[in-house]
């Protein structure tokens, strides 16, 4: 069993087993460099690499750039090769840091002092569709039971591009959208979204590029996959509604996405990995291969204006995805599309069977029809300026345990003046 050579607590998200990757400023700095999150602190592997105590392929710096596509670039072999060195050094199997209060004072930062930055230029974001549950949830709001899962769902995973510039990081405020919106049997107007949602939705960044042209293979899949974050794809449900025929979302879902701030590796996965779920009918040729999913536990909390308690709203689980990761990006780059280091692909709203599961405001209320109680704040059929949404995950197993920190974002009112 590996143990880091100082104290961690038992219940941190950040222990030896998970070791995610970030990009922050220290208190009291004006220069970003990549971080490694463990317990309460921060091990900053721009320091390590300018004294050779971590060691790529590179032969210029890799974690000075404020970024981690550069890392991310060098390939799996070397993530891995990386990985194995920062291991080493916190465990004292390399003691250099054990025995240099020096290297300790200047390699590690709390991390209460940084101010977290995105850990990738994001280069293009897409958003799937994959919970079987959420599809039907949705499709059965608008369409009734008989049409509630469209034809083509369990052949095809469903996505949409959404906008990479408004990718933001935890702690960002979201700013309520304005938009068309149109009432039954009402011209439409523009104005503020009364439809304010969450989604709580998990997501992996791209670590390697494809050719304009050339599909991924299965064999070639996980080369491609880096680490994952949680993601919040914040919807304007009104505004969406009015716009997304023929085309799909648009101005409804563009005004911001959310992800945590630490990219958990997935080699830090391998004792949290679980068979994909059944797949019936049989998928096509392209998107068959040995599918794998993970057994992450998922929840949202919300905080009233005002208040400091948060308020459980869903828990759910990685588990309830139908299309994996691995057939998201073959789908994603079967017709030659061209994927880029730093791309965000998101497996759209994790919802699972039981009601309490439910990751979405439009499913917990039926589209505001049903509003929540909750205690000390009153009714919630959608968001309100001033509520805070708290995304959080974890993986248990035995010993183990890994955490991704949080993705919050507070409602701030819109202030736009409408002509």
């Amino acid at each position: 069993m590996k143990k880091c050579f100082f104290e961690i607590a038992a219940d941190s998200d950040f222990s030896i087993h998970n070791l995610p990757y970030g990009v922050g400023i220290p208190k009291g700095g004006s220069a970003p460099a990549i971080y490694v999150a463990i317990g309460d602190r921060a091990l900053n592997l721009t320091y390590l690499e300018a004294k050779t105590l971590i060691q790529t392929s590179a032969t210029a710096a890799v974690f000075a750039s404020g970024t981690l596509n550069t890392f991310a670039s060098l390939g799996r072999p070397i993530w891995k090769k990386v990985r194995q060195q920062i291991e080493a050094l916190l465990t004292g199997e390399n003691p250099v840091l054990l025995n240099s209060k020096d290297h300790q004072a200047l390699a590690f930062q709390p991390l209460s002092e940084l101010k977290m930055l995105l850990p990738f230029q994001v280069q293009g974001f897409t958003d799937f569709y994959a919970s079987e549950y959420h599809a039907t949830n949705v499709g059965r709001l608008f369409r009734g039971d008989a049409n509630a899962l469209l034809p083509n769902w369990k052949h095809i995973p469903i996505a949409y591009n959404g906008r990479a510039s408004t990718v933001v990081i935890d702690g960002t405020p979201v700013r309520r959208p304005l938009g068309q919106l149109k009432r039954p049997d009402v011209d439409p107007v523009f104005g503020p979204s009364q439809k304010l949602d969450f989604e709580l939705e998990v997501g992996f960044f791209v670590g390697r590029e494809n050719a304009l042209g050339q599909p991924i293979t299965f064999d070639q899949v996980e080369d491609y996959l880096f680490g994952l974050v949680l993601v919040n794809d914040w919807s304007a449900r009104d505004i969406q509604s009015w716009e997304y025929q023929p085309l799909g979302p648009f101005l409804g879902k563009s005004f911001a996405t959310t992800i945590s701030p630490w990219v958990v590796p997935f080699e830090a996965l391998e004792k949290f990995k679980v068979p994909l779920r059944d797949q019936n009918p049989k998928v096509l040729p392209y998107l068959e291969g040995k599918q794998t999913n993970y057994n992450l536990s998922l929840k949202a909390e919300l905080v009233g204006h005002g208040e400091k308690s948060p308020r459980l709203l869903c828990e759910t689980n990685l588990q309830n995805m139908y299309w994996s990761f691995a057939q998201q990006l073959v789908h994603h780059a079967s017709n030659g599309c061209v994927m880029r280091i730093g791309d965000l692909v998101a497996s759209g709203t994790l919802s699972g069977a039981e009601t309490a599961s439910w990751a979405s405001l439009l499913e917990l209320t039926f589209d505001g029809k049903k509003p929540l109680d909750l205690p000390g704040l009153g009714q919630r059929s959608y968001l309100q300026d001033g509520d805070t949404l708290i995304l959080s995950g974890e993986g248990i197993q035995g010993e183990v345990r890994i955490g991704f920190g949080r993705a919050t974002g507070q409602i701030v009112k819109s202030q736009l003046r409408l002509a």
